[in-house]
């Protein structure tokens, strides 16, 4: 007798919706959290998707508590991300990620791990002044006065993406307009449906 599997087809049915990676980018308080969340929020009461935020801060301080803020480190916190991105979108999931990933080369390994289709990264756009006075714990302010190295956008590059899927300008549009913009984008790809 033959064992049965089950496919990522049969995980869409039963989710009513394909598996996505939606992966933020952008500087230290640009509102990727932020906009992750509000966008989450309405994929699962108004779409009843099954989705799981990944947050930067969240993973920093369990599974990869391990790692330094070297580059060598940020490489592979993003490795590791990208490896469990795709245990979530492989079990059907839309996966929401929101982390600076600085390098395009991290980025462009962990859109490798996911179906074409099924990578969307997010440019978070948003001025360094303007992420600078978004900062409530502080980073930034440490960072100028050298008592955090290696900051993203002070004395460590953050290489902006390229061709993202969508760009989302934070200084300029609110919350909510950042989150509408990602349903439509979804909507047009055929990834969720309206209930």
């Amino acid at each position: 007798m033959a064992l049965e599997t089950i496919t990522g087809a049969d995980r869409s049915r039963l989710n009513g919706h394909s598996p996505a990676v939606l992966w933020f980018t952008g500087l230290s308080g640009s509102g990727k959290s932020t906009i992750g969340n509000a966008l989450e929020y309405r994929l699962f009461h108004h779409f009843h998707a099954h989705t799981y935020g990944l947050d930067g801060d969240v993973i920093r301080t369990g599974l990869n508590s391990d790692l330094d803020f070297s580059e060598t480190g940020r490489r592979e916190n993003i490795r590791r991300i990208g490896e469990v991105t795709r245990l979530f979108y492989d079990a059907g999931l839309i996966v929401l990620t929101t982390f600076i990933s600085p390098f395009r080369a991290d980025r462009a390994f962990a859109r490798s791990l996911i179906p074409e289709q099924g990578f969307i990264e997010i440019y978070v756009r948003c001025p360094l002044a303007v992420c600078e006075t978004r900062d409530p714990k502080g980073h930034y302010r440490r960072a100028r006065q050298g008592l955090v190295p290696n900051f993203t956008g002070i004395d460590s590059p953050y290489e902006e993406p390229l061709s993202p899927e969508l760009v989302l300008d934070s200084a300029a549009a609110s919350v909510e307009d950042c989150a509408a913009a990602v349903i439509e984008f979804l909507k047009t790809r055929k990834l969720i449906q309206p209930l």
